[in-house]
C-alpha cells in the first residue's frame, strides 16, 4: 500500500507588521509555497493577450496595518494571488485564495447578486459568468478547493474566451495539489486557525448570513473528528464525500450550531449545518437570499424540504429541512457536473437516513 500524503504546509509571515508594503512580484511556482490553497497558471491566453507576474499578498497573523492588496472588511491577513492579463486594449484579472470565511455563496460569490450562467471546464468542474459587485464583466470557479475569480477591467472578451481560459488553467506546482487535497480544511482555513475577525456573507440561496464580526467556532482538532462525529450522530460519509472537518458555533454559553465539512476526491465540497430547533440561526421554513435562483418545496419522508439551485444540471445546491427529533438541518453544495439538482437530492436523503440512523445530535439534541 502507498503511504498517505502528508499535509500541505505552507509559509506564513511571523506578524502583521512584517506584511509588504505592496505585494511583491512573484511566478506562480515560487508563490505556491506562501499559499494555502492550489495555485493556478493559465496555459493560454486570450488571442493578443500576454500575461505579466503575478503578486502574492503573504499569510500574517490578524492585525490592522497599512499594507496594499490587504482586505479592508477585516483584521484578517490571509495569502492571495492576483495576475492581470492585457493586450491589445483589453485587460482582465484573476484572483485565486482560499474562500474560508463561510461556505461560499452559490459557489461563485462574486458574482452574488446577478444572472450567472454555468460552463462546463473538464474534470466537473464548472465556471461561472454573470456580473461582479464592480458592475463589471466577471467569472467565477472553485478548482480543487481553491476559489479563482475574474474581472474585465478594459476592453470586451467573448464568452467563449472567458470559458477557454478556465479551462486552460494548470497547477502551477503539480505536487501540491494531491496534498492540498490530503489537508482537512480545518488545517487549510485561516478562520479555523487564527482569532480573526469575520464578515457577514450570504451563503447560499438562503437566507443566512455567516456570522457576526466576533471571531467564534471551535473547530475539531483533526485527530477528534472521527470520535466527535460519532458523539453527535453525524455520518462520517455522505456518498462519495468524506468528512474531512467540523466546527461548533456558540454564543459563549450554549452549542447554537455544529457544522461538518465533506470533501471529495478532487475538491469537490458539501457543508452539514445542524442545530436544535430554535437554538440558532437557520430560521425554518427559509427565506430566500436575493441571487436568482429556483426554489422547490418537496417531500421528504413526510416531512418539507426546501431546496434551492442556481443552475438544475449544476447547482449550487442549498437544502433547509428538520430531524424528526427536533432540529433544523441545511445542506450546501459546491458546483459541479455531478452536482447538479437531482444528485444533490440523493445525498440530502442518504445524510437524513444517516442522521435519523444516528439517533439525536450529540450536544445539539
Amino acid at each position: 500500500m502507498s503511504s498517505p500524503l502528508p499535509p500541505w504546509r505552507w509559509r506564513v509571515l511571523d506578524s502583521a507588521a512584517a506584511l509588504d508594503p505592496a505585494p511583491p512580484a512573484l511566478a506562480e511556482e515560487r508563490a505556491q509555497e506562501w499559499c494555502n490553497f492550489v495555485l493556478w497558471r493559465p496555459a493560454a491566453l486570450p488571442e493578443g493577450c500576454r500575461t505579466s507576474t503575478g503578486t502574492l499578498r503573504r499569510e500574517a497573523p490578524p492585525g490592522r496595518v497599512p499594507a496594499e492588496g490587504r482586505s479592508p472588511w477585516s483584521d484578517a491577513n490571509p495569502s492571495g494571488y492576483r495576475t492581470e492579463i492585457s493586450g491589445g486594449g483589453r485587460r482582465l484579472r484573476l484572483k485565486q485564495f482560499l474562500y474560508d470565511w463561510a461556505f461560499p455563496a452559490a459557489d461563485h460569490p462574486c458574482l452574488w447578486g446577478s444572472a450567472t450562467r454555468p460552463h462546463e471546464i473538464g474534470e466537473g468542474r464548472v465556471v461561472w459568468l454573470g456580473t461582479d459587485y464592480l458592475g463589471h464583466r466577471a467569472a467565477s470557479a472553485r478548482m480543487a478547493r481553491t476559489t479563482v475569480e475574474l474581472s474585465v477591467l478594459e476592453g470586451e472578451f467573448a464568452d467563449d474566451e472567458l470559458v477557454a481560459l478556465f479551462a486552460a488553467l494548470r497547477p502551477a506546482v503539480p505536487q501540491a495539489l494531491p496534498r492540498v487535497l490530503a489537508t482537512p480544511f480545518a488545517e487549510l482555513s485561516y478562520w479555523a486557525r487564527r482569532p480573526a475577525e469575520t464578515v457577514s456573507v450570504p451563503t447560499g440561496v438562503f437566507s443566512f448570513h455567516r456570522r457576526g464580526r466576533a471571531h467564534e467556532g471551535d473547530w475539531v482538532p483533526t485527530g477528534e473528528l472521527t470520535a466527535f462525529l460519532a458523539a453527535q450522530g453525524a455520518p462520517a460519509s455522505v456518498g462519495d464525500y468524506r468528512a474531512d472537518s467540523a466546527a461548533t458555533f456558540g454564543d459563549g454559553a450554549a452549542v447554537r450550531e455544529l457544522d461538518v465539512v465533506y470533501a471529495s476526491a478532487s475538491g469537490g465540497e458539501l457543508r452539514l449545518t445542524a442545530q436544535r430547533t430554535g437554538g440558532g440561526r437557520l430560521e425554518f421554513p427559509p427565506k430566500r437570499d436575493q441571487h436568482p435562483a429556483v426554489e422547490e418545496v418537496l417531500d421528504l419522508d413526510g416531512r418539507p424540504l426546501h431546496l434551492g439551485y442556481a443552475d438544475a444540471e449544476f447547482g449550487a445546491c442549498d437544502a433547509w429541512w428538520q430531524h424528526p427529533d427536533g432540529y433544523e438541518l441545511r445542506l450546501l453544495g459546491s458546483a459541479g457536473a455531478g452536482l447538479g439538482r437531482d444528485a444533490f437530492l440523493a445525498l440530502v436523503a442518504q445524510a437524513d437516513a444517516a442522521l435519523r440512523l444516528g439517533g439525536r445530535a450529540g450536544t445539539l439534541g
